[in-house]
């Protein structure tokens, strides 16, 4: 039995070694990263800068999968950078010589930065300046004079600029460009469903996987792309309706791979799996199909379900890359002429409001009292951090006042799991590092044999920092850990105290944001899966009127991406503390609205596909989950209104809205029955799980 939304236990060592497993990409990410570390050990080592362990380390930071977001990443880095160690020299100038000073402005610069962080789009890195400029500070209160201080900013700003530098050059030679990117991540697509076609059950996994993935990443590697010259701009139309016409052809393969009776004999299948897979090459080659091709047998002896599959197949892959030239002329054949009159009218009279560009801060940043209260926690636990190893003279410990910025999130549950992940990168790191000053540094005669020993480190920090988003960040702390052990100054170190002192750090850290976001306002993931869902419903809504194909199809993958990441919400749930975390009943609810959301996904957008504004939606909607109800509930969080039980006794009817269907019109009527069916199965499901549960605890 599939696993219930957002169902998802701590990873077991199976589990673990699913998310180690490798996919296209990931070898040749770790090793871009393994080549830039040990270029920059090598240069570190050649001109003897200080702190060659964080210079590799930054280099984790500033590469992704593409060549050009590298380098503007890189670029705009250095840029904030020099900013940064502009304004510590500014402050220095009247908080250097006063420790209360300093305290002062650390805590003061520390409670700003985070404040912006929380409430503004620099939140990716807000935290991080925040943690360079307070350690930056306390660091030159321990230089005997102000030149000593110049001199150290200046070595600071180097520490940055050089894996910065080499990861430019590395990137520029090497690295794919977006377009190689986008057209793999298609051919991967293509090849997927021309499997799921052969192996559905096999393929059944992967294909609801790579659904929640959504096109957003594809999107973004189009318009860089244009950026670096490797698509000319005549060829991002016909790219971005091939990315739309992928969207067709997997979630008509999803329906083949989760319903029996959709699926094609092998007089269709052999064909479609065929071309799907010679237009794959075409993409890998980069290039893209065109006039494509494909003969089908006559689609009389398919049941309708099959039917809906083959024909959407057969659509989406004659005009693969066809540009859509009217709003609704490409799919004249599939939308029925005789469309609702009531539903084409709400949607000319009622469009889609257009999307504002936001400011810097966002809509709730002077009136959320989370945003102070985030930063207000995080200061004050890297504060008592500071006094901590300040005031016991024990300075090797100095990280935990780095881990409380790094793992300090907007919610309990995200910081505990990110605490975790900390804990385990940080301990297996020091066992590498450990390891390799024991047995392998004391062999070492050469920069080379360095460099090699940063690169096996490196690569494997980053095969597992840029794989799975729920160990990634394990990766990023082995790398930290691993390169402060080898990488003692400008030359391979030898002192195992400072693995020893480093350790006990990054636990103390971790400690103090526990106990700090566990206890004083925390703040559960309930809200946001809360107005999530209500989102989703509108999103749907919305979408399921618009008469623009390509629009209709790139906001149904937002949907299904955003379906996928309130799952994951409800998954960080385990990591709440019991007097944080909802009742279960509240837990049991979202998950049953996601489910029903999860089974009705496909059979809404094909409807859509047809007539746009159908009412089965609207009423499929409103049975998933209706609009949040203001009222607290039990766990004091907004409580959406979710459907009444039924009798158990009765099946689930369908909505009382469904328009009556004619005769022949044998697809639509498959698609109600289809979405009318699988929330049937649901309700019988829980109901069952509820007798059982009776049953569990009945008395003896």
């Amino acid at each position: 039995m599939a696993q219930p939304a957002g169902d998802l236990a701590r990873p077991g060592p199976a589990d673990i070694l699913k998310l180690l497993a490798p996919y296209p990409g990931r070898a040749a990410m770790a090793a871009r990263i393994a080549l830039i570390c040990a270029l920059t050990a090598f240069v570190t080592s050649a001109y003897g800068t200080p702190e060659a362990a964080i210079s590799a380390y930054v280099v984790f930071f500033l590469n992704r999968p593409d060549r050009v977001l590298s380098v503007v990443l890189s670029s705009a880095l250095l840029v904030l950078v020099t900013l940064i160690i502009a304004l510590v020299m500014v402050v220095a100038m009247f908080a250097l010589d006063d420790p209360m000073w300093r305290v002062a402005c650390i805590a003061v610069l520390s409670f700003g930065l985070l404040f912006v962080t929380s409430a503004s789009k620099l939140r990716p890195v807000g935290a991080i300046i925040a943690m360079i400029v307070g350690f930056a500070l306390d660091e030159l209160g321990s230089v005997p004079f102000g030149e000593v201080a110049t001199r150290a900013l200046l070595y600071a700003w180097l520490m940055v600029a050089i894996p910065i530098g080499v990861s430019i050059g590395v990137n520029l030679l090497i690295a794919p460009s977006p377009r190689q990117l986008a057209g793999r991540e298609l051919a991967k697509r293509l090849r997927l469903a021309a499997q799921s076609l052969a192996e559905p059950e096999a393929a059944a996994a992967a294909l609801g996987a790579c659904l929640r993935e959504g096109d957003a990443e594809i999107g973004t590697w189009l318009k860089l792309s244009v950026v670096d010259g490797s698509s000319a701009r005549t060829d991002v139309a016909p790219l971005r309706q091939a990315v739309s016409s992928t969207l067709t052809i997997l979630v008509a393969a999803d329906l083949a791979a989760r319903e029996p009776s959709a699926r094609l004999p092998a007089a269709f299948a052999a064909p479609i799996a065929e071309t799907l897979g010679n237009m794959a090459r075409m993409l890998e080659t980069g290039g893209y199909p065109v006039d494509i091709e494909l003969s089908l047998p006559r689609a009389i002896d398919l049941t309708p379900l099959a039917k809906i599959v083959a024909e959407d197949m057969h659509d989406a892959i004659t005009r693969f890359a066809v540009a859509e030239t009217q709003t609704d002329g490409a799919s004249e054949s599939k939308v029925e002429t005789e469309a609702q009159p009531q539903a084409q009218g709400e949607v000319k009279t009622t469009p889609p409001p257009a999307g504002k560009r936001g400011g810097f801060f966002l809509p709730d940043a002077f009136s959320n009292p989370d945003h102070i209260r985030y930063a207000l926690k995080t200061t004050v636990a890297a504060m008592f951090c500071y006094l901590l190893y300040s005031q016991i003279n024990w300075p090797g410990i100095h990280t935990c006042f780095i881990t409380v910025y790094m793992v300090s999130l907007g919610t309990t549950a995200e910081t505990v799991e990110k605490m975790t992940l900390r804990i385990a990168g940080c301990l297996v790191g020091a066992v590498l590092g450990i390891a390799a000053i024991v047995f392998v540094t004391p062999v070492l005669t050469s920069v080379a044999g360095l460099m090699t020993l940063v690169l096996i480190g490196a690569w494997l920090s980053a095969w597992v920092a840029f794989g799975s988003p729920r160990i990634a960040y394990a990766g990023f702390q082995i790398a930290l850990v691993f390169f402060m052990c080898i990488l003692q100054g400008a030359a391979p170190g030898y002192d195992l105290t400072l693995a020893r002192d480093r350790t006990i750090g990054i636990l103390i850290g971790n400690v103090v944001v526990y106990l700090v976001f566990t206890r004083v306002w925390p703040v559960t993931v309930a809200a946001r899966v809360d107005s999530g869902l209500a989102a989703l419903r509108q999103q749907w809504a919305r979408l399921a009127a618009l008469p623009d194909a390509v629009a209709r199809r790139a906001l149904a993958a937002s949907a299904m991406t955003q379906r996928g990441a309130l799952e994951q919400d409800i998954a960080l749930m385990h990591y709440e503390p019991s007097w944080v975390r909802p009742d279960a009943q509240w837990i049991a609810a979202r998950r049953s609205a996601l489910a029903r959301l999860d089974a009705l996904e496909g059979p809404m957008f094909l409807l859509a596909e047809r007539r746009p504004g159908d009412a089965a939606i609207e009423g499929w909607l409103k049975q998933v989950v209706d609009e949040p109800d203001l009222s607290p509930g039990e766990s004091g969080v907004a409580e959406a209104a979710l459907p009444p039980a039924q009798d158990p006794a009765l099946p689930v009817a369908p909505h009382a809205a469904l328009p009556q269907t004619t005769v022949g019109d044998d697809t639509r009527t498959a698609l109600h029955h289809l979405g009318d069916s699988r929330l049937t199965q649901l309700e019988h499901a829980a109901l069952n799980d509820a007798a059982k549960g009776l049953a569990t605890h009945a008395p003896a």
